[in-house]
């Protein structure tokens, strides 16, 4: 009599699970000591990266307090252990720290009266493109400042042009040297339209807009509707 094909498939599915079943057990026992090894090799990556991971946490957190120290000494008065110790953080694995040390090495020269390789860092800085980009567009700032006497007026407009834009964390600081660069170029009405945008910009520093609101008012555009308003009675 023949077997139902109902009953044939079912019968080849059981034959077919026990089989695969079979050769797991039969892998599992010929290899015990490989998928032991594996597993224990597994493990051992693991905590050797957590490890790693950890060992990288407390290294940053201690070169942040170096960096901290450092600063203060340097804020005390010239100090050349003080920038010396910077070499060795500005070769950190972060970037932050990297960053900050190489801005404090840039202060250090120039509260050494070195002018010049002040300049140079914050180039090197700039065109730094392991540094993340807010650090290199201070950079570009902090450089352009220090040249700015030398570089002609449509350089330093040309320069900070990418910077110059409302949603840019740098738009207060570059809009500024922007507005100067347009007056000594002879555009006053562009150079009342930034300050006017400078002091209109809530994101922008108190300060910066303060001094912009003065120089659109002196280049015949009101900007008076950027100042607080006064405290009700």
């Amino acid at each position: 009599m023949a077997i139902p094909p109902e009953m044939s498939d079912t019968f080849v599915k059981e034959v077919d699970e026990n089989l695969r079943r079979d050769r797991m057990r039969d892998f599992a026992q010929n290899n015990a000591f490989l998928l032991i090894g594996a597993v224990i090799l597994f493990l051992a990556l693991c905590g050797g990266l957590i490890f790693w991971h950890q060992h990288r946490i407390r290294q940053t957190q201690e070169q942040v307090e170096k960096l901290a120290q450092v600063y203060a000494a340097l804020d005390a008065g010239p100090s050349k252990a003080a920038a010396a110790q910077l070499g060795d953080l500005a070769d950190s694995h972060s970037k932050a720290v990297r960053g900050s040390a190489l801005f404090g090495r840039a202060a250090a020269s120039l509260q050494q009266g070195d002018t010049k390789s002040a300049i140079a860092q914050y180039g090197a800085i700039h065109d730094d493109r392991g540094l993340p980009v807010p650090f290199r567009d201070l950079a570009l700032i902090r450089q352009t400042s220090l040249q700015f006497d030398s570089l002609r007026p449509e350089d330093v407009v040309n320069r900070l042009k990418p910077l110059t834009k409302p949603d840019n964390p740098w738009f207060g600081s570059a809009g500024e040297l922007t507005g100067i660069a347009l007056l000594k170029q002879g555009k006053k009405t562009e150079a009342g339209q930034m300050f006017a945008a400078l002091a209109r910009n809530k994101t922008v520093p108190d300060a910066i807009r303060a001094r912009a609101i003065q120089m659109a008012s002196t280049l015949g555009i009101d900007a008076s509707d950027a100042l607080p308003a006064a405290p009700a009675q």
